[in-house]
């Protein structure tokens, strides 16, 4: 079943799960230990002010459009913009080369203030380090985090971090949708301002995983993480407007000055029991590497299970494994409540938005009776420190088991942005 996204790409059918929301009940928490130089390694104290959950490399399609992920990169510059959720005084950067076969050799890295599109704002573009060199090599399966860059930033700014290649890649870790396009040259474009040698664009990201900013000591500095599916990953929601529910979430704090890193560790189509070729590594398998082994996490925010329950025979997507029960969903939740309250961080439960309506096949009355009995044990369970009742925000007051057409994009499932700031707005940021 295909579907287009918006007027510029097509993502494939993505899920309604995994999102960490916090939900208006979250408590504040202590931080886990913060990393260094590779994820695993406390050192330092930093937190995560925007980051990204790699994907294996696939191959676009008519559905999300054509990546570089299979190809990777040879004698190119990469740019790519990201928006920060809380700002500090210094800046490092994170690389992944985690579904890599061989060192990933970067032979040059950049960053500076983003001016639109791949432009950098004139004098700001400054070279990144790397152990003191401005070369870097990253491991095969590994993260490497950059030097510390003295660049102040503010929350909601957006920079550009620009990489070099002059050996080829192989196929390249990457993170498969993005409302926000990467940018691509032949040559050495690592300083450039001006965006005229960027001439190829997709709507995905590339090795880039993290931006860390130094914990300061201000009272209530960490990493707020949203995991789960589509409805993190901001499916539906519009292109290039930061509109997506972490996103709002990091607008909201911005607004009430509080100093809160957010990422967005949602990947569409990911799923708690299976891996897919689509959806990323399962759920339970990446939940310590894309949540919890975030810099200075305090809490996260889980939505999944969508893409668990329903029974779609035909999309790739949902291959292998069958439509899960209640009670599989449900124990593999209890496994991410584990882990969290294992590393003292809170998590926060967000029930499975409603389902029918969709205009691919994806609701069926039995995934109806599944998804109302995981909700159930969502709300009532007490296992969460907290619960956001996405479902209930989002259902349409004259059939419950629907959205509402006001916050729904066309696909007839997932939420627009006025669906994701809805969400955002029921979260209690006094709980943060």
């Amino acid at each position: 079943m295909k579907w287009k996204l918006s007027p510029r790409k097509a993502v494939p059918l993505a899920t309604v799960t995994g999102l960490v929301l916090i939900g208006g009940f979250l408590h504040p928490t202590s931080a886990a230990p913060p990393s260094a130089r590779l994820a695993s390694n406390p050192s330092s104290r930093w937190f995560q002010s925007w980051g990204a959950a790699m994907q294996r490399p696939q191959a676009g399609n008519e559905d999300n459009g054509p990546n570089w992920s299979t190809e990777g990169f040879r004698n190119h510059s990469l740019r790519q913009v990201i928006r920060m959720s809380a700002g500090g005084t210094r800046v490092r950067i994170r690389l992944s080369n985690l579904y890599g076969t061989k060192p990933l050799k970067v032979a040059g890295a950049t960053i500076g203030r983003s001016a639109g599109g791949a432009k950098a704002w004139p004098g700001t573009v400054v070279p990144l380090t790397f152990g003191g060199g401005r070369s870097a090599v990253v491991r095969p399966g590994g993260e490497l985090a950059g030097d510390p860059m003295p660049l102040a930033t503010s929350p909601l700014e957006k920079l550009v971090v620009t990489l070099r290649f002059t050996e080829a890649t192989g196929p390249a870790a990457f993170h498969r949708f993005t409302p926000q396009p990467a940018y691509r040259a032949s040559g050495d474009h690592l300083s450039d301002v001006g965006s005229d040698a960027y001439g190829e664009s997709t709507d995905a990201l590339y090795y880039l995983s993290g931006v860390d900013v130094p914990d300061e000591g201000a009272a209530g500095q960490g990493t707020v993480v949203a995991f789960g599916d589509s409805l993190v990953d901001g499916v539906g929601s519009a292109h290039g407007a930061d509109g997506r529910l972490p996103d709002m979430l990091a607008e909201r704090l911005a607004a009430a000055r509080r100093p809160l890193g957010v990422v967005n560790a949602g990947i569409g189509g990911n799923r708690l029991r299976h891996d897919s070729s689509c959806g990323g590594d399962r759920a339970t398998a990446r939940f310590g590497r894309d949540a919890l082994d975030r810099p200075g996490v305090r809490a996260v925010l889980v939505h999944l299970g969508a893409n668990d329950i329903r029974d779609t025979p035909g999309d790739p997507c949902l291959r292998p494994g069958g439509p899960a029960t209640a009670r599989q969903v449900i124990d593999a939740q209890r496994r991410l409540i584990r882990a969290a309250r294992a590393r003292g961080v809170k998590v926060v439960g967000a029930t499975v938005l409603p389902l029918k309506g969709a205009l691919f096949p994806v609701w069926t009355p039995q995934v109806e009776k599944v998804r109302d009995a995981v909700n159930h044990w969502i709300r009532t369970g007490g296992e969460y420190d907290a619960v956001v009742d996405v479902d209930r925000i989002l259902a349409d007051p004259a059939d419950r088991d629907r959205p509402r057409l006001a916050y729904v994009y066309e696909d007839g499932l997932h939420p627009n942005d006025a669906g994701y700031q809805a969400i955002a707005r029921a979260i209690d940021l006094r709980a943060l």
